[in-house]
C-alpha cells in the first residue's frame, strides 16, 4: 500500500473563489465505489480528462475525485490568463526551436478552443471570458530588451504582436508606470474559479464528481484501489491529474517543484476611482521579468496584483504567508496606481504551481492501467485542458500530431537531493525577486 504523505491544503481567502458564483459542492463519497475510469484531481486537467472520457465511453461510469471543493484549489487561484503564444525564457528570442514552439502554440490554442467552446455551449457566464489579449510590460532596461527580443521571436513565428510605447500605454491600462509593453491579441482572460465551477457543473451525466474526498492511500495491481476517509474506490484505469501531488502516488518523485505564487484583489473601484485612472475597463498585464508583477483589471472593476514566491515542498500552503506578502503587493499596487492608495485589498491568497527544472511535463502511462498528465509549469489553464483531453482520447485509441509530440517530449528532469534542493530553490526565488527591481 502506498500511503499518501501529503494532502492538498490551501489558505482560506482565495479571491476568485469568494467573488464568483456560490455553488453547492457535490458531497463527498461515503463508502465504496468502483468504475472503469477514475480521475484524481478536479482542476483544469482532471475536468478535461473526465469530460472527454465520458464522451468517448458514453456507457462507462467515470469517477472524478477532488480533495477540496472545485474552484477552491490551484485551478481557481491563478491569474486567469489563457495564453496562446509560447514563452521560453531560456531562449534569446523567447521562442527557441521553431518546431517545438509551433507545437506549444498549437497545444495552447487547442486548450483555448476547448474552453471557449464549453463556455459558449454551457453558457458559463461566471467565467467572464473575454478575448482581450495581454500586455507584457516593462519599466527597467532589461525588461525592455526582453520585449524587443520577444517581438522578434513572435514575428519569426508568424504571430501578431505590437509594441506600445509608454506615452500611449496609459490609455490602455490606466497607469503611466511602464515604459513599454508588447501586446499580443490572442490571449483570453477569465475568472478562473468561476470557469472551473462552471466546467464542473456541466460535466456529462456519466461523470460522478465527489468533492472533499482526499485519497489517503493507494494499492496498485491489475486494478487500482484508492482509499479515502470512509471507504475505497476500485478503478480499472486510473488517471492522475493532481500535478505535484502525483509524487505522493509514487510517480515522478524528485522531479517536480511545488512553487507558490501570491495574489491580492482589491474591493471594486468606485466610479470616481475608475475615472481617476482611466484606461480600458478590462485588461491583463504580465511582467517582462518572470519575477515581476502581474496585473488584472477585472469585470467587476477590481485590480489584481500578483507577485512573490515561495517553495512549498509538500505542496501545501504555508501558514500566514499571504499576510507576509501583502506589503509587497501594496507597494507594487501603489507604485502603479498612486491615486488609488486608499483602495484596500479584500483578499490575499497563494496558489501552487507544479514546476520542473527543465520545464517539461509528463504525459502518458505511468504504470500498467495508470496514466497521468502532470507538471503544468505555470500553464495549467490551457495546457492542462489540452493534455487532459488528449490523454482521454489516447485511451480511446485516438492519436493525433499533438499526442505524438507529447509522448515524445522530454520528461521532467531530476532534482538535486535535499537539503541542496531547498537551499538552491529558495536562493533562486529570493535573488530573482530582488533583481526584478521596479518590475516587481
Amino acid at each position: 500500500m502506498q500511503r499518501i504523505g501529503s494532502l492538498p491544503k490551501d489558505d482560506q481567502d482565495p479571491g476568485w473563489f469568494h467573488t464568483s458564483r456560490l455553488r453547492q459542492p457535490r458531497p463527498p463519497l461515503v463508502g465504496d465505489a468502483q468504475a472503469p475510469w477514475v480521475v484524481v484531481g478536479a482542476g483544469f486537467t482532471g475536468l478535461a480528462a473526465a469530460r472527454q472520457l465520458a464522451l468517448n465511453f458514453p456507457n462507462d461510469k467515470v469517477i472524478l475525485v477532488e480533495a477540496q471543493q472545485v474552484g477552491f484549489g490551484t485551478s481557481g487561484r491563478n491569474a486567469g490568463f489563457l495564453i496562446d503564444v509560447p514563452h521560453d525564457i531560456g531562449a534569446p528570442d523567447y521562442i527557441g526551436d521553431r518546431t517545438i514552439a509551433t507545437q506549444v502554440l498549437h497545444l495552447n490554442q487547442r486548450g483555448q478552443r476547448i474552453l471557449r467552446d464549453l463556455v459558449e455551449e454551457h453558457n458559463i457566464v461566471d467565467a467572464q471570458m473575454r478575448h482581450s489579449g495581454k500586455y507584457q510590460a516593462a519599466v527597467e532596461d532589461e525588461g525592455i530588451a526582453v520585449l524587443n527580443a520577444y517581438r522578434g521571436g513572435l514575428e519569426g513565428l508568424g504571430q501578431p504582436c505590437k509594441i506600445i510605447e509608454g506615452s500611449e500605454l496609459h490609455e490602455h491600462i490606466g497607469t503611466s508606470f511602464y515604459r513599454k509593453a508588447l501586446y499580443t491579441p490572442g490571449t483570453i482572460l477569465v475568472q478562473p474559479s468561476g470557469l472551473v465551477k462552471g466546467l464542473a457543473d456541466s460535466l456529462p451525466a456519466n461523470v460522478e464528481l465527489y468533492e472533499d474526498t482526499p485519497i489517503t492511500a493507494v494499492d496498485y495491481g491489475q486494478k487500482t484501489v484508492l482509499h479515502h476517509p470512509t471507504g475505497r474506490i476500485t478503478a480499472d484505469r486510473l488517471i492522475l491529474a493532481n500535478n505535484a501531488f502525483g509524487a505522493y502516488f509514487g510517480f515522478l518523485q524528485g522531479r517536480m517543484l511545488p512553487i507558490f505564487t501570491y495574489g491580492s484583489l482589491t474591493r471594486p473601484l468606485t466610479a470616481a476611482e475608475q475615472a481617476s485612472i482611466g484606461g480600458k475597463d478590462f485588461w491583463g498585464v504580465i511582467p517582462a521579468d518572470p519575477f515581476g508583477t502581474t496585473l488584472r483589471r477585472t469585470h467587476d472593476n477590481r485590480i489584481l496584483v500578483r507577485n512573490s514566491f515561495s517553495f512549498n515542498p509538500d505542496g501545501r500552503a504555508k501558514t500566514n504567508y499571504p499576510e507576509k506578502v501583502r506589503p509587497a503587493h501594496r507597494l507594487s499596487f501603489e507604485r502603479r496606481f498612486p491615486t488609488l492608495a486608499n483602495v484596500e485589498f479584500e483578499h490575499t491568497w497563494g496558489g501552487g504551481l507544479a514546476m520542473t527544472r527543465n520545464g517539461a511535463g509528463f504525459f502518458g502511462e505511468l504504470r500498467p492501467n495508470v496514466y497521468g498528465a502532470l507538471g503544468c509549469n505555470g500553464l495549467g489553464t490551457v495546457r492542462g485542458t489540452a493534455t487532459g483531453t488528449l490523454l482521454a482520447n489516447l485511451l480511446a485509441g485516438k492519436r493525433e500530431e499533438l499526442t505524438e509530440y507529447l509522448l515524445a517530449a522530454p520528461k521532467p528532469a531530476w532534482n538535486p537531493p535535499e537539503p541542496m534542493l531547498s537551499i538552491g530553490v529558495n536562493f533562486t526565488l529570493r535573488s530573482g525577486q530582488a533583481k526584478a527591481g521596479l518590475e516587481g
